[in-house]
């Protein structure tokens, strides 16, 4: 699942959501909904969720559905595994009010998905054993302050990865908003207000998750375009501002050294492809932020033209023109470069 991103469908926004959901379409792509929002429920409950189920199942999405011991009531199966197959979910992400044994019994039988945030990897392991796909996923958090934290959003992840399962996770989005807060619906906490592509390649990079998920109804084309690329391409965009001598860097595809300092993104292919010409006299050498996208001048000698991405702040060099930065949204993509990585820097304005 990490090279592709999932959506989520809400029944509340089904409707809305129908023309993007078929725009966005592609066979095997995972798709999270929730069959025990109790908001949700109505007389005719069930058979909109049968019509919102093939509706997916027609388009080739892979259905994800959150179940609680109050799906079953609500659907009147005798169990999860017949309910799964009526309606062609292809995986369950079993919520509260089942025990590890229940959990493993429906392993046997289809793809299972545990609470990253509240599964040790002991039942994990346990339930593993009995299935031959079980993941987990984390939450998402609706309510601002309330997302999970950096340190323990790692911990989990990696202890559950240890344990063999693979996990997943959500990043907000950036148009339509999921009701009643409208606030994003982020894993992270600190994801509320970035933009999704920038939360995907933090997921994706600086945390190895394996699966990520839009969480929200909406994502903007531009964003959605960053994230296909780099799943797709395995080219992280970087939208910048970069004044008239830095103009030659857009669109290229440039590589991290491997030998690049922790502090510092060096373009492998800045003097190959001479994009300052042979003289490249001192200007604007002025103080060097976090973002800021820097060039050696003639002053440096054979370094001139070697072009540099900051990931922390630097005093003025006379010798290294500034000529350009990560756009402010963006700047945490200046950390999710890694060594022998290719990344693109794109126009922002």
């Amino acid at each position: 699942m990490r090279n592709q991103l999932g959506f989520s469908a809400y029944l509340s926004s089904f409707e809305t959501q129908r023309e993007t959901l078929a725009a966005h379409a592609q066979p095997g792509t995972p798709i999270f909904l929730s069959l025990h929002i109790s908001e949700e429920f109505s007389p005719d409950y069930v058979a909109k969720v049968r019509e919102m189920c093939a509706f997916l199942v027609e388009l080739g999405y892979r259905i994800v559905a959150d179940v609680s011991v109050k799906t079953v009531a609500q659907f009147g199966q005798p169990d999860l595994v017949r309910l799964a197959r009526e309606l062609g979910v292809w995986a369950l992400r079993v919520d509260y009010g089942f025990s590890v044994e229940e959990i493993a019994a429906l392993a046997a039988h289809l793809p299972v998905v545990l609470n990253a945030s509240t599964t040790t990897p002991e039942d994990a392991r346990r339930i593993a054993s009995a299935g031959e796909l079980v993941m987990a996923m984390h939450n998402f958090y609706p309510r601002p302050e309330t997302g999970l934290d950096p340190d323990f959003f790692r911990a989990s992840t990696q202890a559950l990865q240890q344990a063999g399962l693979k996990v997943l996770a959500f990043i907000p989005g950036d148009t339509l908003l999921r009701g009643p807060l409208h606030l994003g619906l982020p894993t992270l906490e600190h994801h509320r207000n970035l933009p999704p592509s920038v939360a995907f390649a933090e997921l994706a990079i600086s945390y190895g998750v394996d699966g990520i998920f839009l969480a929200d109804p909406g994502i903007s084309e531009d964003e959605l375009a960053r994230i296909r690329r780099l799943c797709e391409d395995g080219v992280l965009e970087i939208p910048t501002q970069l004044d008239e001598m830095g103009q030659n860097l857009y669109h290229r595809v440039f590589t991290c050294r491997p030998d690049s300092p922790a502090w510092m993104v060096r373009f492998a292919e800045s003097r190959e492809y001479s994009c300052f010409g042979t003289q490249i006299h001192p200007w604007n050498c002025v103080e060097r932020r976090l973002g800021s996208i820097t060039v050696d001048n003639q002053t440096y000698g054979r370094y001139s033209g070697e072009v540099q991405m900051l990931r922390g702040d630097f005093p003025a060099d006379p010798r290294v023109n500034v000529v350009g930065h990560v756009a402010a949204p963006y700047l945490p993509l200046a950390l999710c470069v890694k060594r022998g990585a290719s990344f693109s820097l794109t126009p922002w304005s």
